[in-house]
């Protein structure tokens, strides 16, 4: 069920992986109207948002300039009252230390339709991704959540640390990690074990999440020396120690890694998603997108007997140049379809087509020597591909004595790179270009290869290729490869990234 208008949507965004977000805090921030959000929040998860809807940051940081409660407050009034679908997005759960019930009560005081979508509060996650249930069998059967942060104008403080001190379980601090010291000193003073094992957890649940263990007494010194900094989880419990057996979100193959993905905006998600399954931090710098040329014509292979289909761009726009000429994937009966490679082949196989020739490598000297290796003499052949691809391909089916329709269904376009994609470049370990095109436009767009230098002095990131191809450009621009995949797909890239982690 999409916004409904004239609502307000209390939605938590969870504890900073996009992927713990629920699908209804999804659908609804691809309908609302208005979105009010917080700083700690998912990292693209405003990208759902549709085009025209109104975003408004109301982000706060501690040290830094806050949005004032009261004015966040008369926000969502305006909005609610003016008809909008809004939904305020918080890190976390906005019921648990997210000031979300103060926020429910205004919009009750003034007749507001609202609703609440609860998430997988921090205190659960960050433990969890750092291996610590909060709860174990004989070790911990309760939980108590508890706010490290208050107000520094109260005369005295609100926690009852006697009673936190003698509470029969783990305990989870939320934020606090400033007044770490003070904390830890006054549960020490009130009983509770000094020698209490205990954990930080910086940024639990994403790709830079660093965590410690130690006991309660040298905690706050042993997350200093470390640099634990804010948004911190603080635990207190024996269930601490089961980190050094559970742990598993750090041994991810790319943990630690941040990986520039420079594909096509529409497909960098794809690519980024797995990276950041398998531990990296990603950051996109899409270098290129594609259009779709002759959009609308029909496109007929009837007189062919050799279909070739040189990348997974093409195969969506051939199936709409089909279909915008009354055909579909019957059409192909009878003719042979070539693949450039794997990936190209699961991309059709995806729309209903098995290719009958798919080289392992992905490359159009692979192509030809499959097509020679069949056995087969075709005497009309269809090409479909990029405007500016090589003519390798179709020159030797020429040689053959095959006549050759090159049929260009896609452009690929430079992407200007805005100042915030320059500063993630900026930070990257390993740059991955999929093509020769990536290569050309982002050297284009960072002034050559001294571009991608590191400002700190530090050299510059490891380049890791596709294929030969796209390595061949880095080499005419005087860089090379520091990895290139065995298989020219994304697969065979993501394996090569995982095989270079392991070195």
């Amino acid at each position: 069920m999409s916004a409904v208008k004239g609502t307000v949507y209390l939605v938590g965004a969870g504890p900073g992986d996009p992927g713990l977000m629920t699908v209804r805090a999804v659908e609804l921030l691809s309908t609302a109207d208005v979105i009010i959000h917080d700083r700690l929040i998912p990292a693209g998860s405003l990208e759902l948002a549709r085009p025209d809807a109104q975003i408004i940051s109301v982000g706060k940081e501690g040290g830094g300039p806050s949005t004032p409660q009261d004015a966040i407050n008369d926000l969502l009034v305006e909005h609610g009252r003016a008809g909008s679908s809004v939904v305020r997005l918080k890190g976390g759960d906005s019921f648990v230390f997210g000031r979300g019930g103060e926020e429910a009560l205004v919009l009750r005081a003034y007749d507001i339709p609202f609703e609440v979508v609860p998430a997988v509060t921090s205190g659960i996650a960050a433990p969890a991704a750092a291996g610590i249930p909060v709860t174990q069998r004989g070790m911990s059967s309760a939980v108590a959540l508890v706010t490290g942060h208050e107000d520094p104008t109260k005369p005295e403080t609100a926690l009852d640390y006697n009673g936190l001190a003698g509470f029969p379980g783990t305990l989870v601090l939320y934020m606090g990690v400033k007044r770490l010291p003070a904390i830890t000193a006054s549960l020490i003073a009130a009983g509770r074990p000094a020698d209490q094992p205990a954990a930080l957890i910086e940024r639990g649940t994403m790709p830079g999440q660093k965590a410690i263990v130690a006991t309660l007494e040298t905690l706050a010194a042993e997350g200093e020396k470390a640099g634990i900094k804010a948004p911190t989880i603080t635990l207190i419990g024996d269930v601490a120690d089961l980190r050094n057996e559970l742990e598993w979100f750090e041994r991810r193959p790319l943990h630690g890694l941040t990986i520039a993905v420079t594909r096509a905006r529409a497909q960098a998600g794809s690519l980024s998603a797995r990276l950041s399954s398998l531990g990296a931090e990603t950051v996109e710098v899409p270098t290129i997108r594609t259009e779709a040329v002759d959009v609308g014509v029909p496109l007929d292979p009837s007189g062919h007997d050799l279909l070739c289909v040189t990348s997974t761009n093409s195969v969506d726009i051939l199936m709409d140049r089909l279909i915008a000429g009354g055909l579909d994937a019957r059409a192909l009966n009878g003719i042979t379809v070539a693949a450039i490679g794997p990936g190209t082949a699961k991309a059709l196989l995806g729309r209903g087509i098995k290719a009958d020739l798919v080289p392992e490598r992905s490359v159009a000297e692979a192509l030809v020597k499959k097509i020679q290796a069949s056995g087969k003499t075709f005497h009309k052949a269809m090409i479909v591909r990029a405007t500016e691809a090589r003519d390798l391909l179709p020159d030797a089916l020429s040689a053959a004595g095959t006549e050759v329709t090159i049929v260009p269904l896609y452009r690929t376009v430079q992407e200007e790179l805005t100042q915030a994609e320059r500063d993630s470049l900026a930070r990257a370990d390993i740059i991955t270009f999929t093509s020769a095109s990536t290569v050309r436009n982002l050297l284009t767009a960072v002034g050559g290869p001294q571009g991608l230098d590191r400002a700190d002095g530090n050299g510059r990131p490891k380049l890791a290729s596709i294929g030969p191809i796209t390595s061949a450009e880095l080499e005419a621009n005087g860089l090379t490869a520091d990895l290139e995949a065995s298989d020219h797909d994304i697969d065979g890239l993501v394996n090569a990234l995982v095989a270079n982690s392991k070195a």
